[in-house]
């Protein structure tokens, strides 16, 4: 008996935080389904906004997909460049053994190979179409080469600078070749790209924003009426925001999943003219979608650029409206 009076006893101190607890969670949820439904009583406005949502968000969100795309490719081609060293015309075989050595001791490069001026001649004269007339030359015009494989660290432009600029200091060297001003070309446009990518991203959020505002301030005046007597009858300010903030938060899904439908489509109807394209040039070029993450964090980002502009429209709109109204209508 005594326990039964002890276990009643913590059960009834317990009870009214865990009712209260309770009764706040229920009325959320009752709250988010009483906002869907909402919506879905009215399907054409709410499918206009989700539209427009999903159109703004999709815009910037696949043109950073693009941009990394791009940017994946440079990588590829920067893993793939290769240094040639020339040696003077007065370098010997064992000058370019020497140099050899010395420059495979280096723990910036991975890999060298040499290619004597016999060699290249001889594929130059296979390769050219051009064997009767180099047999009028009195020498080899060609000098020994060396090709060389930077470490993959140092396969970036400021890498692959100071690289260049060392080896240009040995013996017996009189030109080091590598292409980067393409390169350089790219990274600089893709640069560009990505910040404009990411101010157009800011701009089409801030539409955003004010697209859901204004949807929410238009609710809040249809419901003018219902708000008011709910302050009247003592509800506060949170329990009569609360529908509309849950408004903003299926708005901003509901665009999330526009947005996500949209990059899906478009990227089904390019991949195709892309691969051909990429085929043409021999390119591993395609086009890569979102991942899990990133449509997590896509959803993720228009539902609270949804409740961010639900909570503006609410604070701004919602805190003029009070009971005092009734009486001023009257």
């Amino acid at each position: 008996m005594a326990s039964e009076r002890r276990n009643r006893g913590a059960a009834a101190s317990r009870s009214p935080w865990r009712e209260l607890l309770e009764s706040y969670v229920l009325h959320h949820r009752k709250t988010a389904r009483d906002s869907a439904q909402r919506l879905v009583q009215s399907p054409v406005a709410s499918a206009m906004t989700w539209l427009v949502m999903g159109i703004a968000l999709a815009l910037p969100v696949g043109l950073l997909l693009l941009l990394s795309s791009l940017q994946g490719v440079s990588a590829g081609w920067e893993s793939t460049a290769r240094v040639t060293v020339y040696l003077e015309q007065s370098a010997t075989l064992e000058d370019l053994d020497r140099l050899r050595v010395r420059v495979a001791s280096r723990a910036d490069v991975t890999d060298v190979s040499e290619i004597t001026r016999d060699d290249a001649l001889a594929e130059f004269r296979a390769s050219s179409g051009l064997a009767d007339a180099l047999d009028y030359l009195d020498e080899n015009p060609l000098p020994h080469t060396l090709l060389l494989t930077p470490s993959e660290g140092i396969r970036n432009e400021a890498g692959m600078e100071q690289l260049m600029a060392a080896l240009q200091k040995l013996d017996n060297v009189a030109r080091v070749q590598v292409d980067l001003g393409w390169l350089q070309r790219l990274n600089t446009l893709t640069d560009l790209l990505g910040r404009g990518v990411w101010a157009l991203g800011l701009l089409l959020a801030a539409a955003v924003i004010l697209v859901i505002g204004n949807t929410i301030r238009l609710a809040i005046e249809n419901r003018r009426d219902e708000i008011l007597v709910a302050k009247l009858v003592g509800g506060t300010d949170a329990f009569v925001r609360r529908p509309f903030l849950y408004t903003g938060i299926w708005y901003g899904l509901g665009g999330g999943i526009i947005a996500f439908i949209l990059l899906q489509l478009t990227l089904w109807w390019l991949s195709g003219p892309v691969q051909r394209l990429a085929s043409l040039y021999r390119s591993e070029f395609e086009l890569s979608g979102l991942s899990w993450d990133g449509t997590l964090t896509l959803l993720v980002v228009s539902v609270l650029l949804g409740w961010l502009g639900a909570w503006l429209a609410v604070k701004r709109h919602l805190d003029a409206i009070e009971p005092s109204q009734i009486e001023a209508s009257r």
